[in-house]
C-alpha cells in the first residue's frame, strides 16, 4: 500500500519503517528551534530537569516575535536565551535576523522531506517546501533539544484540490482565504492536508509560504505542497542537503476536498475570525486607520515588491499609518538594495525590523481602541494586535487600501473607481454640555501618618517605571507607585488614603511623565513633602492639584508611622510631640489651582 507525503516523511525520520495513521512514533527532528516567546521557558525546563542539548548544530534560538526587545519581559527572555546559547554553543538568530521558519528555508537548514520543531505555532509553514514542521509547547521543545526526537501521532491525510482558474488579480493570499471560507476554523482539524491543483502548483516559493502559513487557522496539522523544481532548486542553492519526497500514486487519503477558485476575486477576513472570509468588494469603502504589510504570511520580497508597485508615486492617505516589515534580513537587505524602501518611505511608510510584524503586537506596535487595521498576517483574533479591529488581506489589497484610506482592491485604485467611503461605526456621540457641580472648598490642612523615604534624587523611573507609561486610567496607576525604587517596591500595598510621603532633595527628577505625580493621587496620598522637587515634577503636581510642599524633614528624627499635621497656607508642619517645622507655604498660584481641582478645571 502506498504512502502519503506526511507518512513518507515520518517514516524516514523514525527508523524507515512504514508508518500508518494513528501510529505513535519517535520522530527525529532535523531542526530544533525556540523563539524569544517561549525560549526562556525551554531553558528553564532543561535547567530544572538537569538536561543538556543533544546536537547543538541542529538547535537554535530565533528572536522574531519582538526583535526590538521593547517589552521588558521579552528583553529578559532574550537575555536568558543568549546566556544559555553561550553555555551550550548554540546558534542565535538574533534581533536582526527575522522569522525562524523563513530562516530555516533561507539558510538551508532544512529542505523538502525534512523535519523541524519550534515554539512557533506556524512552524507548519515548512509545508511550503514539502517538509514537516510543527509548533509545540515548551516541554516538547525541551525534550526535542535534549533527545533529538519527539513522539508524534501520525495524522490522517486528506487531499485538497484547488479547482478552476482564478482571476488575474488573485494572489496566493486570496487562494488560502478562499480555503478558509470553505473549511472554517476546524474543517481540517488534525489532518495533514496535501494541496494540489493548477492554481497551487503554479505558485512560487513566496506564494507557497503564504498558503502553508495559514494551515493552522483551518485546524490542520500541516498543509503540504509537493515541491516543484523551482522550490528544489532554491533550497539546494541555499545549501540544504535533501532528497525530495512525494506521495505514492496509490496512497490512501481519508477524504478528498475541492476548493472552487474559478474566477476567484480578492478576498478578505473580517475582524476577530480569520475564517470569516468574504470578497473585498463586500466591505469596500470601510475606513482604515493603519495598514501592516509583512509577517510570516506575506513578508517575502515578492509580497513587498507587489505592494511597492501599487504605492509607487503615491502617498499614504492622510492620517493613516502604513507599516512595512520584511520576513528576514535578506529580504530587508534586498528591499533596500533594489529601492523598495525608498518607494515606501516616499509614500510615508514606517519600515520595521525583520520579524513577525503585527502578529506579535510588541514588534511593530499595537492598535488602539476603535482603530481599524488592515493586515497581511494570518491571525486577527480580538486583542492579539491591540484593542482595535483587524482585517486580513493580501499585500496588494493592503497597499491599495493604505493609499485610498479605505478598503479597496488594487484594481479599484488603478482604475480610479474607488468605492464610496462608508461611515465609521458608532456614529456621532452626544456632545451636549453636562452641568458641572460646584466644588466644595478643599482642605488647607491635612493630618496623616508619614512614610519617610531617606533618599535624594528619587527619579520618575523609580516613582513610576516607564514600562507602565501606556496606562492612562488613574485607578490603575497607584499599584505601580515606587515599583522601581529599592526598598519601597511594596509601598502601594502598604499605603493608605491620607498618608503623607516625606523625602529628600530633587524628588521627581528625570522625565516629564505625569503618572509619577498621579500615582500618588490614585493611592489617596494626601501630601508629598520634599526638601526640593524636580522642576517639571513640581509643575506637574501643582497643575494637577496634587499637594506638594517644600520642607527639610530628613534632618529630623521623623520615623515611619508618625502622625503629622500640615498647614498648606502657612507651611507649618506640626509633629506629635508638639514641635513645629517650618516649610514653604503654598503660593497664591498653587493655592488657586489646588482649590479649582487642577489647571484645566473651570
Amino acid at each position: 500500500m502506498g504512502q502519503t507525503l506526511v507518512e513518507k516523511i515520518l517514516s524516514t525520520h523514525s527508523g524507515n519503517e512504514p508508518v500508518k495513521p494513528d501510529d505513535i512514533v519517535d520522530v527525529f527532528m532535523d531542526v530544533r528551534a525556540a523563539r524569544d516567546f517561549g525560549g526562556a521557558n525551554v531553558v528553564k525546563n532543561l535547567r530544572d530537569a538537569g538536561l543538556g542539548v543533544a546536537d547543538p548544530k541542529r538547535t537554535a534560538f530565533t528572536f522574531d516575535c519582538n526583535p526590538t526587545g521593547s517589552d521588558q519581559k521579552y528583553a529578559a527572555n532574550q537575555q536568558a536565551c543568549r546566556v544559555f546559547a553561550r553555555e551550550h554553543g548554540l546558534k542565535v538568530y538574533d534581533i536582526d535576523a527575522g522569522i525562524g521558519t523563513h530562516l530555516a528555508i533561507e539558510k538551508g537548514l532544512i529542505g523538502p522531506g525534512g523535519t523541524l520543531v519550534s515554539t512557533d505555532s506556524h512552524a507548519n509553514i515548512l509545508g511550503a517546501i514539502g517538509a514537516f514542521g510543527q509548533g509545540m509547547g515548551d516541554v516538547d521543545i525541551a525534550a526535542a533539544w535534549a533527545r533529538g526526537k519527539i513522539w508524534f501521532q501520525v495524522p490522517h491525510s486528506v487531499k485538497v484540490v484547488f479547482k478552476g482558474k482564478p482571476s488575474p488579480s488573485t494572489t496566493a493570499k486570496d487562494l488560502v482565504l478562499a480555503a478558509l471560507k470553505v473549511f472554517g476554523a476546524n474543517g481540517l482539524l488534525g489532518y495533514s492536508a496535501e494541496l494540489t491543483g493548477e492554481a497551487i502548483e503554479g505558485l512560487d516559493l513566496a506564494g507557497r509560504i503564504t498558503v502553508a502559513s495559514m494551515g493552522t487557522e483551518m485546524g490542520a496539522i500541516i498543509c503540504l505542497i509537493p515541491p516543484s523544481q523551482q522550490v528544489i532548486d532554491e533550497c539546494r542553492a541555499a545549501g540544504a542537503q535533501f532528497t525530495p519526497l512525494y506521495a505514492d500514486p496509490d496512497a490512501t487519503y481519508a477524504r478528498t476536498f475541492e476548493v472552487d477558485v474559478e474566477g476567484l476575486q480578492p478576498m478578505i477576513s473580517r475582524p476577530g475570525h480569520p475564517e470569516d472570509v468574504t470578497g473585498v468588494k463586500d466591505v469596500a469603502g470601510m475606513p482604515v486607520d493603519s495598514v501592516i504589510i509583512g509577517s510570516c504570511t506575506n513578508g517575502r520580497y515578492e509580497d513587498l515588491q507587489a505592494a511597492a508597485e501599487i504605492v509607487r508615486g503615491r502617498k499614504v492617505s492622510p492620517g493613516l499609518v502604513l507599516k512595512i516589515v520584511p520576513a528576514t534580513d535578506a529580504v530587508w537587505q534586498r528591499c533596500l538594495a533594489e529601492g523598495l524602501f525608498k518607494v515606501f518611505k516616499d509614500a510615508g511608510a514606517l519600515i520595521g525590523n525583520a520579524g513577525c510584524a503585527g502578529c506579535a503586537a510588541g514588534q511593530i506596535g499595537q492598535n488602539g481602541p476603535g482603530e481599524v487595521t488592515l493586515s497581511t498576517g494570518n491571525r486577527n483574533f480580538e486583542g492579539k494586535q491591540g484593542q482595535g479591529k483587524v482585517y486580513l488581506a493580501s499585500a496588494e489589497t493592503a497597499a491599495a487600501s493604505a493609499v485610498a484610506g479605505m478598503i479597496c482592491t488594487a484594481e479599484m485604485l488603478r482604475a480610479g473607481m474607488l468605492p464610496t467611503l462608508r461611515p465609521r461605526a458608532g456614529g456621532k456621540k452626544d456632545t451636549a454640555p453636562v452641568a458641572k457641580k460646584v466644588a466644595e472648598p478643599r482642605p488647607t490642612k491635612v493630618k496623616g501618618r508619614v512614610w519617610v523615604v531617606r533618599k535624594d534624587n528619587v527619579d520618575t523611573d523609580m516613582i513610576f517605571h516607564n514600562k507602565h507609561l501606556a496606562i492612562t486610567d488613574l485607578k490603575e496607576m497607584g499599584q505601580h507607585t515606587f515599583g522601581n525604587l529599592d526598598g519601597w517596591k511594596d509601598f502601594a500595598k502598604k499605603a493608605q488614603p491620607g498618608d503623607i510621603v516625606v523625602t529628600g532633595k530633587n524628588f521627581g527628577c528625570g522625565s516629564s511623565r505625569q503618572q509619577a505625580v498621579d500615582c500618588f493621587k490614585s493611592l489617596g496620598v494626601s501630601l508629598v513633602i520634599a526638601e526640593s522637587f524636580g522642576a517639571i515634577y513640581e509643575r506637574n503636581a501643582i497643575n494637577n492639584a496634587v499637594p506638594i510642599l517644600n520642607a527639610d524633614l530628613l534632618q529630623t528624627n521623623l520615623k515611619d508611622g508618625e502622625e503629622i499635621e500640615v498647614d498648606f497656607a502657612t507651611g507649618e508642619i506640626r509633629r506629635a510631640d508638639g514641635s513645629v517645622v517650618k516649610g514653604k507655604p503654598f503660593s497664591q498660584v498653587q493655592s488657586d489651582i489646588y482649590q479649582r481641582g487642577g489647571l484645566l478645571a473651570a
